[in-house]
């Protein structure tokens, strides 16, 4: 492997993991911590006093010398959190970190979780981005799902976004969910077009272990929809959301000109980030670290000084990373990045890994980048990177 390789830069974003929901949803495997129905934070003990331990972590871990530029408070669902809570986190991230003048600060939020004045005072306390789980626009999708929330909800949530002004507002769409048909996925795309946010996320539904749905279903399995419809339900979602002005810039991201995730792109250009709280990964000083999953054993490590012991990801690992990261990117990833840290040689020998792949037309090389094509290249990117896995690994 070149010796050009170098440890990626210094940190500017942050993952923020709120792990508490008013039901985990059948396909979740995220750490998370059911607490019922409570809507607000300040009634929840368990929720202030892992406010109080994120903090201590906040405060306890090395600063780099840059202020944030993006924040993302994911979940779970943050919007669980009273604004006094919110607030109070990001009071600890601007002391200890620096926030940056026009810094992205992103929130995930569920329908039937706030009102007008929480996501006002969310606004206030610096969130300028919203990313709403709608995730379907039929009753019946959401229960099968186990959605805590009612199409009604939906439509209430985003009144409630549209009169504090936040000025990026995403959607979160599942397709392949069990029972759902093409008919219902059009709808539920035409009516997140009808909402017209910012960005719209589409998420294919993958079975995992440990959950309501793996323990129900297998990969496969009816009520599933098959392979066949769930590839007609990503190539209709391409032609929905592009014919709807909609930029498809990464294999399960649109957005309006001008409106990308700032955020996200920092993972798929794998740069570094900080990350905190229960299962929130972080990357580095090249070391890939994810915390403990379950909360005790996340208490425990932060009082004991959250020490990130491990090794620096290694050369060849953080190309591959690179590689299955950035693909995913509509842009791909720029050749003469990859030959100023790997040398020429193994762009070389990345290209001709590709060549079937190039042929075929689902992968491009060209303007100097590497990249799969819309929507072939996307839709068979598991088979492309398997084979660069196999050829590099």
């Amino acid at each position: 492997m070149s010796q050009k390789f170098s440890i990626s830069g210094i940190a500017s974003s942050a993952y923020v993991h709120i792990p508490f929901c008013r039901r985990r949803c059948f396909y979740c495997d995220f750490p998370v911590s059911v607490v019922g129905d409570r809507l607000r934070g300040e009634t929840s003990g368990t929720i202030s006093q892992y406010v109080e331990v994120l903090c201590e972590e906040i405060a306890i871990t090395p600063a780099f010398g840059q202020p944030l530029k993006t924040i993302f408070f994911g979940g779970g669902t943050p919007s669980l959190l009273s604004i006094e809570q919110l607030q109070r986190i990001v009071a600890k991230l601007e002391k200890h970190f620096g926030i940056a003048s026009g810094a992205e600060i992103s929130m995930e939020i569920d329908p039937g979780t706030f009102d007008l004045a929480h996501i006002a005072g969310y606004r206030s306390a610096g969130v300028n981005r919203v990313s709403l789980g709608v995730q379907a626009f039929q009753e019946e999708l959401l229960q099968t799902a186990g959605r805590s929330h009612s199409v009604e909800d939906i439509f209430a949530a985003v009144k409630l976004i549209h009169q504090v002004e936040i000025p990026e507002f995403s959607l979160d769409l599942i397709s392949g969910l069990p029972h759902q048909s093409l008919v219902q996925w059009q709808d539920s795309l035409e009516k997140a077009v009808a909402i017209a946010p910012t960005h719209i996320s589409i998420y294919d539904l993958t079975i995992e272990p440990g959950t309501a749905f793996g323990r129900y279903y297998k990969p496969g399995d009816t009520p599933l929809p098959t392979d066949e419809a769930t590839v007609k339900m990503y190539q209709m979602g391409q032609q929905v959301l592009t014919s709807a002005g909609y930029e498809h810039y990464e294999i399960s991201n649109y957005a309006q000109p001008g409106h990308q995730c700032r955020h996200n792109r920092v993972y798929w250009q794998n740069r570094p980030y900080y990350g905190f709280g229960m299962g929130a990964a972080s990357y580095l000083e090249g070391k890939r670290f994810t915390r403990p999953r379950k909360t005790k054993e996340y208490y425990q490590w932060v009082q004991a000084g959250g020490v990130i012991d491990c090794d620096v990801t290694p050369p060849k690992e953080v190309l591959l990373e690179t590689l299955m990261l950035g693909l995913r990117l509509a842009e791909g990833v720029s050749l003469a990045t990859l030959a100023e840290a790997y040398g020429e040689e193994k762009v070389e020998e990345i290209c001709r890994c590709l060549q079937l792949y190039i042929d075929k037309g689902w992968v491009e090389v060209g303007g100097g980048r590497l990249r799969l094509i819309d929507p072939q290249g996307f839709l068979f990117s598991n088979v492309v990177l398997a084979k660069l896995f196999e050829k590099l690994g």
